[in-house]
């Protein structure tokens, strides 16, 4: 891979930087507002709008150039802003739908599927993203832009990737009129095998779904 397809150089820095912060920001004040539950119909379309746009972010930040840190370690932020009450709000908002199955590494042979929540996801990405626009407020842009691209790597893209391809397969089965396999009773602190999840994911779960009654939201763009 090229330099010139890893950073366009023609790009000013504080512009890119600029695009990313309100990107996150943007996400954060989103998902936010969805997990207040006033429209809890809408929620899952929501998220499937909001996460595919976090990971156009996500993308360019994974297409730069490495981002160095201007000073090697980390300056003290604090106290780390608590993000049990959103992953609450969302795992209630979610309840008949919130656990999924996943891989994590795509590229590690016979790897059972784990089960995940959507709940988690939202929040723990939540605390990536407020990490890093700690920094980006306080005038640390590089570092900002340097815990974004790192965090991405390590967690919050693949996490947002997971979570992404379960909205969708939700958002597809609701309007292809195709009932879930129920995932009830699978639970997040289970260590199951391949054989068991497979025997969990056999059962119907068309009557919890279609309770939500799901529907689209208008796209902003």
């Amino acid at each position: 891979m090229s330099d010139a397809t890893l950073h366009s150089t023609t790009q000013d820095p504080d512009d890119f930087a600029v695009q990313i912060a309100d990107q996150v920001e943007s996400f954060i004040v989103a998902v936010t507002e969805v997990a207040k539950g006033d429209e809890p119909d809408s929620a899952v379309p929501f998220l499937l709008l909001e996460v595919s746009q976090l990971l156009l972010a996500g993308g360019r930040l994974g297409a730069h150039e490495d981002i160095l840190p201007d000073e090697r370690y980390e300056p003290d932020l604090g106290p780390e802003p608590d993000v049990d009450d959103l992953r609450e709000r969302f795992a209630a908002i979610l309840e008949p739908i919130d656990v999924y199955s996943e891989v994590f590494d795509p590229y590690e042979p016979r790897k059972a599927p784990v089960p995940c929540r959507i709940s988690d996801d939202v929040a723990d990405i939540v605390a990536d993203l407020r990490h890093g626009m700690a920094h980006y407020r306080a005038g640390r842009t590089t570092e900002a832009l340097w815990w974004w691209q790192f965090s991405y790597f390590s967690n919050w893209g693949s996490t947002a990737s997971a979570a992404l391809r379960a909205l969708q397969s939700l958002v597809a089965h609701v309007r292809l009129d195709q009932p879930l396999p129920e995932l009830d009773g699978l639970d997040t602190d289970q260590d199951l095998g391949e054989d068991a999840l497979a025997e969990e994911a056999g059962k119907v779960m068309a009557e919890e779904l279609g309770a939500l009654g799901m529907r689209p939201v208008a796209d902003p763009a």
